[in-house]
């Protein structure tokens, strides 16, 4: 007897173990990380360091190796009788290698960086923005899921009972005090219910099947949701991840501003030329020989018609579209959380009515069972009257599972 307790125990935990845990904020960290989208973060990076290593490049010296050969079909003749200077070759030959260093820009390479680092931030919690967006999806599957599991173990207690009354109203035909057919409204019952089971087994698992896909978790049928306990603050500030995207949206604005006003500054650069050709730098020298310069020179747009100064008008256009964008998210969000604040509001009152007519309910179904019991009503009264009990306690469940969505999609809402 001892044994056989140990063993029930043993296998009684094992199945509660195999049973795996899941959490709403599982399936947040979860989304964060194996989503498609998050696997961007790291691609925005390496693309940012790619973009920068070729910046940086303009202050490395910039190498140009040329090679030609020409004929002339008219050349300078000096014709001065007895003079020892050689006529020009027709055909000439030269090969040079330049080099330029990039002394002075006007802070037009480190503006460059700056503007690519603000790219880069921007990009990133656009992905960011993107996921988090994604968690009022898993709130409705989540929620869903929790209202399934609620919905079943109603139907499980509702089977209990029923099996339990079936007993009795089979002893009462066999002791002749209910008519012979007096089970078969329950038995037919139990059928039902038994589709019930079948039809909340398939929704679950598509849900189940959804969910799994969206957080890139592996999880079944019988993993059990946990109900979570959620607070809610209505005075606390919003603080959604899309209106730090608007301050870097703008902040990389202001970077553009600085890398267009760095354009037209001017540029010194030094330069040397090393070559070898016939001619050289003496033209009057028909022979191959090696040259070389070297010299500084400065490269500076003047005038510019006032483009640069458009292209910062423009960009200053765009922050205030920015800020137009900013104005109507809050204006929105505002309107949502009113919104949801009276959703809450509203079901709360709903719950206290279910809590009434539950109690309503099982007193009339209590006495319904002690009517059937003495032969009263008949068993399809009582069905009618313990449907009842069951669709009330089904209210008042899906009414919770409500008030925890409507709570839930508030504090995503206001970035919780």
């Amino acid at each position: 007897m001892k044994s056989a307790l140990i063993y029930t125990f043993l296998l009684y935990s094992l199945v509660a173990f195999a049973q795996e845990q899941l959490t709403l904020n599982d399936c947040y960290q979860w989304v964060e990380t194996n989503y498609p989208l998050a696997k961007q973060n790291a691609l925005l990076e390496q693309q940012n360091n790619l973009d920068l290593e070729v910046i940086k490049t303009e202050k490395l010296p910039q190498f140009n190796l040329e090679a030609y050969a020409t004929y002339l079909s008219d050349v300078v003749e000096i014709q001065i009788p007895n003079s020892p200077i050689p006529a020009i070759n027709k055909d000439q030959y030269r090969a040079t290698l330049s080099v330029n260093q990039l002394i002075y820009a006007g802070g037009l390479i480190d503006a460059s960086i700056n503007e690519k680092t603000a790219e880069l931030k921007t990009q990133q919690k656009q992905v960011e923005v993107n996921i988090y967006q994604l968690k009022q999806q898993i709130n409705q599957l989540y929620f869903s899921i929790l209202l399934l599991q609620a919905q079943k173990d109603l139907l499980t207690a509702k089977e209990d009972q029923l099996e339990s009354k079936l007993k009795e109203v089979n002893s009462g035909i066999v002791n002749g005090v209910l008519l012979p057919t007096s089970n078969k409204v329950l038995e037919a019952e139990m059928l039902k219910i038994k589709q019930q089971f079948s039809e909340l087994n398939r929704n679950k698992l598509s849900l189940v099947q959804t969910l799994s896909a969206l957080i890139g978790k592996e999880i079944t049928i019988h993993t059990v949701f946990e109900n979570p306990e959620i607070a809610i603050d209505f005075k606390t500030e919003v603080k959604r991840p899309e209106l730090e995207l608007f301050q870097l949206k703008k902040a990389q604005i202001e970077t553009s501003k600085m890398l267009i006003s760095k354009q037209n500054a001017p540029k010194l650069l030094g330069f040397a030329t090393g070559g070898y050709g016939n001619p050289g730098l003496n033209f009057l020298d028909n022979t191959f020989q090696t040259f070389y310069t070297v010299g500084l020179k400065v490269n500076w747009n003047v005038f510019d018609w006032n483009a640069n100064s458009k292209k910062r008008e423009s960009l200053t256009i765009n922050k205030d579209i920015i800020d137009n964008e900013e104005e109507i998210f809050k204006l929105n969000t505002t309107i949502a959380l009113n919104k949801q604040q009276v959703e809450i509001d509203k079901i709360l009152e709903l719950i206290k009515a279910d809590r009434e007519i539950i109690t309503l309910r099982k007193d009339v179904l209590k006495s319904a069972a002690s009517q059937l019991s003495n032969g009263i009503i008949t068993t399809s009264a009582y069905i009618t009257e313990l449907t009842n009990l069951y669709e009330a306690e089904n209210n008042m469940n899906r009414h919770h599972i409500e008030l925890l969505l409507v709570k839930a999609n508030y504090n995503v809402t206001k970035g919780q």
